[in-house]
């Protein structure tokens, strides 16, 4: 790609991205949403979330992994315990990172 085509990509990027993340800040009302609408936003950060998470644990180089002694699946177990003890993200992330350095580190998993 020469520079001039990859010059023109950004800044075409660039506009789409400031287009679309400030389409909500351009306009001097409120853009009335269907009740629907503003329920089913409510769930999209989660599932934003469970899209770019999940297949980290449940795949290893694109194929479903063979086992649950896989020291992903201890994190995940540790960090949901966690959540549901105490409510925390933080202490979520930082349970599950500790449990899966762990066991990578540790035991070689």
């Amino acid at each position: 790609m020469s520079t001039g085509a990859a010059l023109l990509a950004i800044a075409g990027l660039t506009a789409i991205t400031l287009l679309t993340r400030g389409f909500f800040l351009f306009t001097r009302r409120e853009i009335p949403f269907p009740d629907w609408l503003r329920e089913g936003l409510r769930y999209a950060p989660l599932a934003a979330l469970a899209a770019v998470v999940l297949p980290e644990i449940v795949l290893r180089d694109g194929r479903l992994i063979g086992t649950l002694w896989d020291a992903r699946v201890f994190a995940v177990a540790a960090g949901a315990a966690y959540f549901w003890w105490r409510r925390g993200i933080l202490g979520t992330i930082v349970v599950g990172m500790a449990v899966l350095l762990a066991l990578r580190l540790g035991l070689g998993w």
